[in-house]
């Protein structure tokens, strides 16, 4: 069976560049007008976000699997002059976390076909636990396949009102965000469609 480790390794070398460069616009749409604090990024991949967050003033540990995707986002952040802004971390979530609490935790679109799909409620248990006292948790997922692309059944992307459930949030947390949001996108073909991700963001009293 293949490893998370091994699927993403192979995933990040087929290509030099396989994401935009840009920041996930509902990390961004989520994050702008929070002050600058310590926030830790799960599943960074080539550290877009992670950069965006330490050119606002935020001190960041990244996380992902994948050796070669980490190398990668810290040439990205040495670029952008931000190197010493940012902590860069190889965990496989499934089995390690990274230490401390943060003001913010962004998990965004932390889905995975090897090992990591059975593990995701406990998973995002723990980035709600890393949630420092008055910090915010961020869920960011897939709400479905592209317009474009045909279902398959056996895949499940959970709601928000699921990821709420797996928290176990209880008292001390409210929710601030909870919604579905729809954006155009156009498909590997130049098929032009949409797809529909969800959001959940929710914060710790102080």
């Amino acid at each position: 069976m293949t490893t998370a480790e091994q699927y993403w390794e192979n995933f990040y070398l087929e290509r030099d560049q396989v994401w935009s460069g840009e920041p996930n616009p509902l990390l961004v749409r989520e994050a702008a007008d929070l002050p600058p604090g310590r926030a830790l990024d799960l599943g960074c991949g080539e550290g877009a976000d992670a950069v965006w967050l330490a050119r606002r003033g935020w001190r960041v540990v990244g996380v992902d699997v994948s050796a070669t995707v980490l190398d990668r986002a810290a040439a990205r952040a040495a670029d952008a002059a931000v190197a010493d802004h940012v902590t860069w971390e190889r965990h496989d979530l499934s089995r390690t976390f990274p230490d401390g609490e943060f003001d913010l935790v962004s998990a965004q679109f932390l889905h995975s076909p090897v090992e990591l799909d059975g593990e995701r409620e406990s998973v995002l248990r723990r980035a709600a636990g890393a949630v420092a006292p008055g910090g915010v948790l961020l869920v960011v997922g897939h709400a479905g396949w592209p317009s474009w692309h045909e279902p398959h059944d056996e895949v499940h992307f959970p709601t928000t009102a699921e990821v709420r459930a797996a928290l176990r949030l209880g008292d001390g947390w409210s929710v601030e965000r909870e919604e579905l949001v729809e954006r155009s996108m156009t498909g590997p073909e130049g098929q032009e469609g949409h797809r529909v991700d969800n959001v959940l963001r929710v914060r710790r009293a102080g």
